[in-house]
């Protein structure tokens, strides 16, 4: 059994990031709006501010009441779309209740959509049209593809459907030839789909819910959870359990999660560099 060492490999992207933004003559700027109420919001907000310095790029927050209304949370998005200063656009979720996510996002321009969620962005991504996809997918394949794994060819089982993780990874993953097969919370006999993967993706949000009987022998698991229990920080997958039979597998934490973050930054210098404005 390897590691998966995200957390590394993380590093390396942002140093790579930083000697571009160095060297151009417009510093790329992280916009992120934050609707206040939300504690791990703030970490999420305060943790992108940081690798932005740390990336030699700027980064700028937007706060609002937490009872904020949806055309004044659209009229803020539209003042960023409009400001030439700013690069890339993010709007940090979950939003309460009485706000409409889709439409938020949506307002997002797609030249400016750090996220990749925006209808045409997404559209663009499960069409094969780009190679610009949501932060955690594009982490969970570039660190797939920095420890060799063969993706071609092999079956990926995907357990969970969010746009943001699991529909994305599963679009990457069929645009690397693997045979894509995509769970989720109403699959019946989730367990034959999982001991058949040569590479499994697990994002459920459901504490150490994958077992090692879930697992077959020389499986590649990538583990997206994030669970709080007693103030640690868990898996979806039985780390412990399952790892004895994996070739390669994450960690949690110090897999997935610095890699978000550093593609975010990979994303945004992404978008000036395709940029149309002058």
């Amino acid at each position: 059994m390897e590691i998966l060492n995200g957390k590394e490999f993380a590093k390396e992207i942002k140093e790579e990031v930083r000697g571009k933004a160095l060297a151009m003559k417009k510093k790329p700027m992280l916009a992120c709006i934050i609707v206040e109420g939300d504690k791990a919001s703030e970490i999420y907000v305060a943790s992108k501010q940081k690798a932005c310095t740390e990336c030699g790029m700027l980064s700028r927050v937007v706060r609002l009441p937490n009872d904020v209304s949806q055309q004044k949370l659209q009229n803020e998005i539209k003042k960023l779309n409009k400001d030439r200063a700013v690069t890339a656009i993010l709007l940090q979720l979950p939003l309460p209740k009485h706000l409409d996510e889709t439409s938020a996002i949506n307002t997002i321009s797609p030249e400016k959509d750090v996220d990749c969620l925006t209808n045409i962005n997404l559209g663009k991504l499960f069409a094969g049209n780009s190679d610009f996809a949501p932060c955690t997918a594009l982490g969970i394949i570039k660190l797939l593809e920095k420890y060799d794994v063969e993706i071609e060819g092999k079956h990926a089982v995907v357990v969970g459907r969010s746009l943001l993780v699991g529909k994305s990874v599963a679009s990457l993953l069929e645009h690397k030839n693997a045979t894509v097969t995509l769970c989720h919370s109403k699959t019946q006999n989730l367990k034959k789909y999982t001991k058949d993967a040569d590479i499994l993706v697990v994002a459920i949000g459901k504490c150490k819910y994958i077992t090692a009987d879930f697992v077959k022998k020389d499986a590649v698991v990538v583990d997206v959870g994030i669970n709080r229990v007693d103030g640690k920080i868990y898996g979806d997958v039985d780390f412990e359990n399952v790892s004895p039979k994996c070739k390669l597998i994450t960690p949690v934490p110090g897999g997935v999660g610095p890699l978000t973050v550093a593609c975010l930054m990979r994303n945004t210098l992404y978008l000036e560099e395709n940029s149309n404005r002058e």
